[in-house]
């Protein structure tokens, strides 16, 4: 790669971050949350450190700071965020507050209920305390698509996966973004 540096934080369609550059970022960390994942192993299962290594280009790195919002519900963006580190809450509010539905932490992801169904957000999801995400946009899958289908498909069907493992769960099916 020619790029010494990459652009860290960038303005998506639900979430708000400022522009700054920092040294390139290392997937490294990602892979392996995702291979240490027990609890929802779909990603460290289906994608291998080889798709990894293709979809790096693809993917956004993103600091998050405790509190911020990654997702609002009701939003109309379809970008899926991979957690490397730190915790998310997906959560509705009701008349009495916040309710509370999962909470998400490194190794899985958030957003593939959108990615998938082209339907507005389901939850918000927000930043418990500092966490690294990387965000991948359909823009930018639907290159990966055209250029690496092999990481494509990994992503899919670990995207699948974890759908898949949620859905069946009753306790976390609402927690579908």
């Amino acid at each position: 790669m020619a790029c010494t540096g990459r652009l860290k934080n960038v303005r998506l369609e639900t979430m708000e971050i400022k522009p700054s550059f920092e040294a390139k970022a290392d997937i490294k960390r990602l892979i392996a949350a995702c291979a240490q994942n027990a609890g929802e192993p779909a990603l460290g299962q289906h994608i291998k450190t080889a798709h990894w290594d293709l979809m790096e280009s693809y993917l956004q790195p993103t600091t998050m700071s405790q509190a911020q919002v990654l997702i609002t519900k009701g939003a109309n963006d379809r970008a899926v965020y991979f957690v490397e580190s730190g915790s998310l809450t997906v959560h509705m509010e009701d008349s009495t507050g916040k309710v509370r539905l999962a909470v998400v932490g490194p190794g899985s992801a958030v957003g593939e209920g959108s990615f998938f169904s082209h339907a507005p957000r389901r939850a918000t999801v927000q930043a418990v305390a500092e966490s690294q995400v990387w965000v991948m946009t359909p823009i930018r899958y639907s290159e990966m698509c055209n250029r690496q289908p092999a990481a494509a498909l990994a992503v899919a069907m670990a995207l699948g996966g974890l759908l898949a493992s949620r859905a069946m769960d009753k306790r976390r099916r609402i927690s579908i973004t």
